[in-house]
């Protein structure tokens, strides 16, 4: 089954966290933080979105950031992902 956003959404799969630290000290599961980068796996067409002409500047495959709380998560195929808006994603990943 696959995921076909609607206007200005776009669909994204966290990221795994890092399980080590930089100096190399492996982190519990329960003191990982919850990933704020993320992989568009799905884009929307854009287009008229309440009024306004949104242009879709998000492409498959870019590393996104986003907020913790962003979107709306949903479970296909044993696979989390998460859908959002746009304007949602703080930056691209260089």
């Amino acid at each position: 089954m696959k995921i076909r956003p609607l206007g200005d959404r776009v669909v994204i799969k966290m990221v795994e966290a890092e399980e080590t630290t930089k100096s190399g000290i492996i982190l519990a599961a329960s003191a990982k933080e919850k990933p704020s980068v993320a992989e568009v796996v799905a884009v929307g067409k854009g287009g008229l979105v309440d009024g306004k002409e949104v242009t879709m500047e998000l492409k498959v495959g870019d590393k996104v950031l986003i907020s913790k709380y962003a979107g709306t998560e949903v479970k296909l195929d044993g696979e989390e992902y998460t859908i959002l808006r746009q304007g949602d994603v703080l930056a691209v990943v260089e």
